[in-house]
């Protein structure tokens, strides 16, 4: 019994350690998940990154705690070093690599949950950023994790919100003069919607000229239905006006009838566009639209809680029609917010 309760004693700061290492990990793991969903917000970043520090100080102390001589705490320190130093080598382009480019991406702060991203392979909009990779939603409304390395080492385009340029390329024979073929293009960029069209052409070939007409889209969430629209128009516009969307080429691997036109002959009028139609890219990038939302919802009510601590600081607590209305607005928030979790879960 001596011998136990003289071996309890030893222990007991070691114990006692682990013990609270343990409680402050799962606490604020916990705290940070409860913090998240109550906030509404996603902070996965964060808490990985505060857990990784949490982990590092709770063994650090863990050791220090160790019932041997200083002696050996400097070899085990040594041989933990030696450790992670062996870990950082052998995962630099995997684990390390991943996390020190998911904090670089923040820093940089290039692009957000929402936007439209496009790579060399990958094309959609952002859905979630963790410290390892990067969650996007395609236009097959797939998910696809990238890692944080893949988007630092290669260029990304992110089309800004305010607007982007959409575009349509086709090639044209020689025979026809390029001031009755842009006339065409910008009638069909003028049709699809798009702000200021202009034509550009991009190269004379050996047997046709590539001509290449754009707009600009403010709307970017329909810019998936709005390229779509534009080869439509341009091929409505030309074949209305005579003019043959076909290279010299073709014509000699595939002999036709003379006077023959590759122009579909139309059987049935052009449909009126629904205005009532859902877009579909609604249904494509779904995920990436309530992600979006939510943080714009989240930065909203951060932003009107700093005005109203503000201004009732300013009015000594005395209600206010500014305070009211902010109060309201962040109460319609809210509910939006778990109006959106209740039909996510």
């Amino acid at each position: 019994m001596t011998f136990l309760l003289a071996l309890l004693k030893l222990l007991w700061p070691f114990i006692s350690t682990v013990a609270l290492a343990v409680f402050i990990l799962i606490g604020t793991d916990k705290w940070m998940r409860k913090r998240a969903r109550s906030h509404k917000i996603q902070n996965s970043f964060a808490r990985q990154i505060i857990l990784i520090a949490l982990s590092a100080i709770a063994l650090i102390a863990i050791v220090l705690a160790l019932p041997i001589h200083d002696e050996m705490k400097s070899q085990l320190f040594s041989l933990i070093g030696l450790a992670l130093t062996v870990a950082v080598a052998l995962s630099s382009t995997t684990i390390v690599s991943n996390a020190m480019a998911g904090i670089m991406s923040r820093a940089i702060g290039s692009f957000k949950v929402g936007d439209f991203v496009k790579s060399e392979s990958q094309f959609g909009r952002i859905t979630e950023r963790g410290l390892f990779h990067t969650e996007i939603q395609t236009e097959d409304r797939d998910l696809v994790t990238v890692p944080n390395i893949y988007l630092m080492t290669n260029p990304i385009r992110v089309i800004q919100n305010s607007g982007t340029v959409v575009s349509a390329t086709v090639s044209l024979g020689y025979d026809v003069d390029h001031s009755e073929i842009e006339p065409r293009l910008i009638e069909a960029a003028n049709a699809t919607g798009l702000e200021e069209p202009f034509v550009r052409v991009m190269e004379l070939g050996d047997f046709s000229v590539s001509y290449r007409v754009a707009g600009f889209l403010s709307e970017v969430t329909k810019i998936v239905s709005t390229r779509s629209n534009l080869n439509k128009a341009v091929l409505d516009s030309l074949h209305q006006a005579g003019i043959e969307i076909a290279s010299p080429n073709i014509m000699a691997q595939r002999p036709l009838t003379d006077g023959r036109q590759l122009i579909p002959e139309r059987t049935y009028a052009s449909p009126e566009p629904s205005t009532t139609e859902t877009a579909p890219e609604e249904r494509m990038f779904d995920k990436a639209e309530r992600a979006a939302e939510k943080e714009r919802l989240i930065a909203e009510k951060e932003q009107l809680e700093n005005e109203l601590e503000a201004i009732e600081k300013d009015s000594d607590g005395a209600e206010s029609p500014a305070i009211n209305f902010r109060k309201r607005r962040i109460q319609a928030i809210e509910r939006k917010l778990e109006l959106m979790e209740s039909t996510e879960a």
